[in-house]
């Protein structure tokens, strides 16, 4: 019977719903770049990918579960970290944070044909770290985005996983988190690597958990990069599963 099954969403998959999917996301991505070429890039740099996000989980048959949103405040402006673990990590969170934000991604996703140019339109902040100035440049575009009142994402690990653990943090995350001064969140994503792993294009209907943890504020001279580094971590895998927890947590 999982034969069977597994063979149906297959066909499903590649000859129903991702057909659709790739024409709802060029819709989404030229909406988001016309909307934000013609004012208010906060709004339509979040909502039309916020409900993209949504119809991809539900067409595709993934179930969110979120806990800890009492822990953030819609009005406050945050810097989410959250590890990757799959592709499904940046629908669980565009679709279900419910928080208003910009992405610091790679640059090579400004290449992506029509979602980079409708990111860039969006004002999502491009991460350079090819040199020095590269990064001042980043940092700098990032500054004038929190400015406004908004909120950054970004993933420490800078790729997915291969396995579904985390591999190892890179600093600058927590380097540009600490010139803003603003709020750390921890956000834990679980099951998106059995959803659909770095390795294959197939995917696998189950339910995705984002656990979001309490913010870590800034003290009096700002946040220690290496502290905030490992709280994080630890915040984020004490609520993945004990088998791709850190080990030295168990």
């Amino acid at each position: 019977m999982k034969s069977i099954a597994k063979a149906i969403y297959f066909t499903y998959q590649w000859l129903i719903a991702g057909p659709i999917f790739v024409a709802v996301t060029f819709l989404t991505a030229i909406f988001t770049a016309i909307g934000s070429l013609t004012g208010n890039k906060d709004f339509w740099g979040y909502y039309p990918p916020h409900y993209w996000a949504r119809f991809t989980c539900a067409i595709f048959l993934m179930r969110i579960k979120v806990s800890g949103r009492e822990n953030i405040d819609p009005a406050t402006s945050y810097v989410f970290v959250a590890n990757h673990q799959g592709a499904y990590d940046i629908w669980s969170i565009y679709g279900f944070l419910n928080h208003n934000f910009k992405w610091l991604m790679k640059k090579e996703l400004e290449k992506i044909f029509m979602v980079g140019w409708a990111c860039k339109c969006a004002g999502h902040v491009f991460v350079d770290d090819s040199s020095v100035a590269g990064i001042k440049e980043t940092i700098a575009e990032a500054e004038q985005t929190l400015k406004h009142g908004m909120s950054l994402v970004i993933f420490p690990e800078g790729s997915r996983s291969w396995d579904g653990k985390m591999i190892p943090f890179k600093r600058g995350a927590f380097m540009l988190a600490g010139e803003f001064r603003l709020p750390v969140v921890p956000v834990t994503i679980d099951g998106s690597f059995k959803a659909m792993p770095r390795f294959t294009y197939n995917m696998r209907p189950c339910t995705i958990k984002l656990t979001i943890h309490k913010p870590i504020y800034p003290g009096e001279k700002g946040f220690n990069t290496k502290q905030l580094m490992a709280q994080c971590r630890e915040n984020i895998s004490s609520a993945l599963p004990s088998e791709i927890r850190d080990t030295d947590m168990a």
